[in-house]
């Protein structure tokens, strides 16, 4: 079910399942299933209670209604997130309590239209090397160790998680760690590479960033660092104490702490604070085609690659003097053997690093820009600012933990019993 998108009974769009929420029982009773976590198109999550939904089919889940509490989902006592929470646990097969690893849940509706988790899907280990076996598929009553208890004090492994996260943007990817409990989320955050954590930490509501970073022991933090766009990591150690700053900065490489120093020196809410030292700049000397190269690259924003600035040596932030920039469309209509340079914009205004958010602001507006350039007094490329940085600052304090607001003329219903 995960990733399943959520359809009201007129087909129209509500969100998509991220887990599925069960609350275990006393004893060996398959524990019953309570409802679905759906994230709408505003990264928004909401609980729907099970006997909302009429039909789970393998391309969607539809409602009986498309008329849903818009109240953001929390996590009960004696609740347990199936995805989340219980893919990876570690179990016994009984009667011989051999060691095993759930892979996957089974749900099927009773006679009493209540759904249970009803089977369970585990890889048994097997021989003195520790090898996992084939998947077998048990009842739930044949299988033990998943108490409430056991299952969020123990040690667990993250291989169905990342399997799911793989399909995932790193956005929605960070939703799903902030619902998670601290054990898990620290689990996760062990198990993925540098470069993964380092994208999703930069989709992380601030205190969970901080947390996720204070668990990390410090050359590993230094490595997340590293491996995130300089402006965002300029912001998250903003917030750290003086002290812990100082560390995880000389624990940085040189080349890759210097643009993180550079951008500390400004106010967060001033062009210079917002903007990222890594630009596309070229010389005047490189053709279309050379530009073009450097905007194809996938890993490249899409915001930065609509402009391409124009300098003289040296083309890293700080560069030479600043000569201009040529937007993505005059690059895709020239002939790709020409210069740059004789495409060049000349008329468009620069921001100052010390511009204020306001002035930023009138300036994507004025300009209707998606990307901007910053210069210092001496007309050196030190920058450029894009929308989506400008966003965060003007979108309310916490809008990553509460989702953007819902166009919705009244106030939500209360929320339903479960």
């Amino acid at each position: 079910m995960a990733g399943l998108p959520v359809f009201g009974p007129d087909g129209e769009s509500i969100g998509r399942v991220r887990d599925v929420v069960a609350g275990l029982s006393i004893g060996r009773r398959p524990p019953r299933v309570l409802g679905a976590v759906v994230e709408l198109p505003t990264r928004h999550r909401i609980f729907v209670p099970m006997l909302r939904v009429t039909r789970i089919e393998p391309n969607a889940v539809t409602l009986a209604t498309g008329s849903v509490n818009l109240r953001k989902f929390h996590q009960r006592p004696n609740e347990l997130l199936v995805l989340g929470q219980l893919l990876d646990a570690r179990v016994a097969v009984d009667p011989a309590g051999t060691p095993a690893v759930l892979v996957d849940v089974a749900m099927e509706q009773t006679r009493t239209r209540d759904w249970q988790l009803s089977k369970l899907a585990v890889r048994e280990r097997t021989g003195r090397l520790g090898r996992w076996g084939p998947t077998r598929v048990l009842a739930w009553d044949q299988v033990s160790g998943l108490g409430f208890a056991e299952v969020t004090g123990r040690p667990q492994g993250v291989q169905q998680l990342l399997a799911m996260f793989d399909t995932m943007r790193a956005v929605d990817v960070a939703s799903t760690l902030h619902e998670l409990p601290s054990k898990r989320r620290y689990e996760v955050a062990e198990a993925l590479d540098d470069e993964r954590l380092a994208d999703v930490v930069e989709e992380l509501p601030e205190e969970d960033q901080k947390d996720l970073l204070s668990h990390l022991d410090d050359e590993r933090a230094a490595d997340v660092l590293e491996a995130m766009s300089p402006d965002d990591a300029a912001d998250l150690l903003a917030e750290l104490s003086e002290v812990d700053k100082e560390r995880l900065l000389g624990l940085m490489a040189p080349e890759e702490s210097a643009p993180v120093k550079r951008l500390l020196e400004y106010s967060s809410d001033t062009a210079g604070g917002l903007m990222t030292p890594e630009p596309v700049v070229v010389e005047p000397s490189a053709t279309i085609a050379e530009a073009l190269a450097l905007v194809r690259n996938p890993d490249l924003p899409v915001a930065l690659a609509s402009l391409v600035f124009v300098c003289r040596p040296p083309s890293a932030t700080p560069t030479g003097r600043y000569l201009g920039c040529v937007h993505i469309q005059r690059l895709l209509r020239e002939p790709p053997s020409t210069l740059v340079a004789g495409a060049l914009d000349t008329d468009l205004a620069c921001l100052s690093a010390q511009a204020p958010l306001t002035e930023v602001t009138r300036y994507f507006a004025a300009y209707n820009l998606v990307c901007g350039p910053v210069l210092d007094d001496e007309e050196h490329l030190i920058g450029a600012v894009t929308v989506d940085d400008v966003l965060d600052h003007l979108l309310p304090e916490g809008w990553r933990e509460s989702g953007l607001p819902e166009a919705e003329p009244n106030p939500p219903p209360k929320r339903e019993p479960r």
